[in-house]
């Protein structure tokens, strides 16, 4: 049993902890006003719903998912998606096709969690993910410039408004002007200061003060947008009547970016546990926040990589910091509902100018470039896709470029290599003969995947036994899981050439798991063409093993 003096310290170092997520969760909800707020107004729906989802977000984010000090609230990129996603609909209907928006995205993120989906994400590539998020950050700071400077593009697409602002430069509203510039300076000269922390919450307190006091003509107001409502956020079900197949869409490719932001902040920020993180459970946790947050009128969230970078340096201890959040964002609406309204629009573009920018992965795009090969390609095709198509196309086509290349990279760079065993042990490396030699052995080494095409490539590498008496191949395969359909069709051909010629195939060093699949296939003429020689705990064993059996083959009478 503990003595008092045992427990001292111990709770000493609870309440430290505790006293740490409480102080984060207050700087994590005083800056999560001015993001919450702009969030929901570049979706064109009220500002006051991106901070009833924080209410709810980081709570329930916090409290499910495996990334302790991750915190789940609204992004740019998300609302981004989601503004897309609701671009259809009437204007009077574009709240309730939010929420039900919310719902669904919600509803696969947790789908997505209870099937594992976290380990399907090994196959969207560093430069797909990089290009896509530099993209939506790209496209977050064209979307809000206009807004920034008080001009009302004519075109339909981010990267269409910004050329249209580019020009009609002298058609900008000049008090508008100001008061977001102002925002944008203020936010981006205290970022490297001791007031960095809330620079964001300055840059709208002080253009909100100037307007009051300056009124000027034609400066938007948030006010001006929605009406902000008082009190605790309405409960409530999504409107279901408005589900449509594009709609469900919009969430499946919104899930997919909240779940692709959420799996690289899981990366960055490790548990103060040492647990390692789940991208699944994070996913799971994540799409609970969005159903929870549906119900509230609140806007998509997601993992933030501001807001955790937020809540780290602020001195966060455990998941609490997230409980704590919500709970001080609810203190907030509850006490200054009235104030949200006289924040000018061109202050809350400003927050989504910086937020944009700093999210653009400048150092990660420049390392992939430097670095070349296939992707480069991936790269700039994914970050153009982003620019000028939707969200969920970019997704489409910057995997499907990634899978291609990686097809064509895979099957181009297969190779295959003769081993020549030598009387003193040692074994040297040979060109690969064009045409096998009369009763020899040739001992060939299969380097890269076996898939579909590289098994093409494989037929093509291979010496031709046409001409030849008796030849005989050891195939090395060590190291070689896919061995699918494909290319048992082509070891297949290759053994009936060789028996054609009196010769047989020797398949050394596979897997029990290929060994097995070989033989269930029943494709192959085992025994009479072909026989097979499971890799050993010794390395090369299986292969001696093989030679050795060929060599008792050679000796028999043809």
């Amino acid at each position: 049993m503990p003595t008092r003096a045992s427990a001292t310290p111990q709770s000493r170092s609870w309440l430290q902890g505790l006293r740490g997520d409480v102080v984060a969760g207050l700087v994590n909800g005083v800056a999560s006003v001015p993001s919450g707020l702009a969030t929901a107004a570049m979706a064109g729906v009220n500002p006051v719903f991106g901070l009833y989802a924080v209410t709810v977000a980081p709570a329930a984010g916090g409290l499910v998912a495996s990334s302790q000090l991750m915190q789940v609230a609204t992004t740019g990129a998300a609302a981004l998606t989601a503004s897309q996603g609701i671009s259809r609909y009437p204007g009077a209907q574009r709240s309730e096709a939010l929420f039900l928006l919310v719902a669904l995205a919600g509803a696969f993120l947790v789908l997505f969690g209870l099937l594992k989906a976290g380990r399907l994400l090994r196959y969207v590539s560093f430069p797909v993910m990089s290009a896509f998020l530099s993209g939506v950050a790209v496209v977050l700071v064209f979307d809000q410039t206009a807004q920034l400077v008080g001009y009302s593009p004519e075109a339909r697409t981010s990267l269409g408004e910004f050329v249209d602002l580019l020009l009609h430069l002298g058609e900008i509203h000049l008090p508008s002007a100001v008061v977001g510039l102002l925002g944008l300076a203020l936010i981006l000269g205290l970022l490297r200061t001791p007031l960095g922390k809330v620079s964001t919450l300055v840059g709208l307190v002080v253009p909100t003060v100037l307007v009051v006091l300056w009124r000027p003509a034609g400066v938007q107001l948030v006010s001006d947008v929605s009406e902000i409502p008082r009190g605790l956020p309405p409960l409530g079900l999504p409107d279901f009547r408005l589900f449509t197949p594009g709609l469900l869409l919009s969430a499946f490719a919104l899930a997919v970016v909240i779940a692709i932001q959420g799996a690289g902040i899981s990366q960055s920020y490790g548990n103060p546990d040492g647990t390692r993180a789940d991208p699944s459970r994070d996913m799971l946790a994540q799409g609970v926040a969005n159903v929870l947050g549906s119900l509230v009128s609140g806007m998509p969230t997601g993992g933030s990589v501001g807001q955790t970078a937020l809540n780290v340096s602020a001195g966060a201890k455990s998941r609490l910091a997230g409980v704590f959040h919500s709970a001080f964002m609810l203190v907030i609406i509850l006490l200054v509902p009235g104030l949200v309204g006289r924040v000018p629009m061109p202050a809350l573009a400003s927050v989504m100018v910086v937020a944009g920018y700093s999210a653009i992965r400048f150092g990660a795009m420049g390392f992939i470039w430097r670095t070349g090969g296939p992707g480069r390609w991936v790269l700039a095709v994914t970050f153009l896709a982003t620019l000028v198509l939707s969200i969920s196309q970019a997704v489409a086509l910057g995997v499907v470029c990634a899978v291609v290349l990686y097809l064509y990279s895979s099957a181009s760079h297969l190779r295959l290599q003769a081993l020549e065993p030598q009387e003193d042990g040692e074994v040297h490396v040979v060109e690969v003969p064009e045409r096998l030699a009369d009763r020899s052995i040739t001992v060939l080494d299969v380097h890269g995947s076996l898939f579909f095409a590289a098994a093409r490539r494989l037929r093509e590498l291979l010496p031709r036994p046409e001409g030849s008496e008796r030849p005989v191949v050891v195939l090395r395969l060590r190291g070689n899981s896919q061995v699918g359909t494909t290319s048992i069709e082509v070891l297949n051909d290759y053994a009936h050439a060789l028996a054609d010629a009196g010769g047989r195939l020797y398949l050394s060093g596979m897997t029990d798991e290929v060994s097995e699949r070989l033989e269930r296939a029943h494709r192959l003429e085992l025994d009479e063409e072909v026989s097979l020689f499971p890799a050993t705990h010794v390395l090369g064993g299986s292969t001696r093993d093989a030679v050795s059996a060929a060599r008792d083959f050679l000796r028999q009478s043809p």
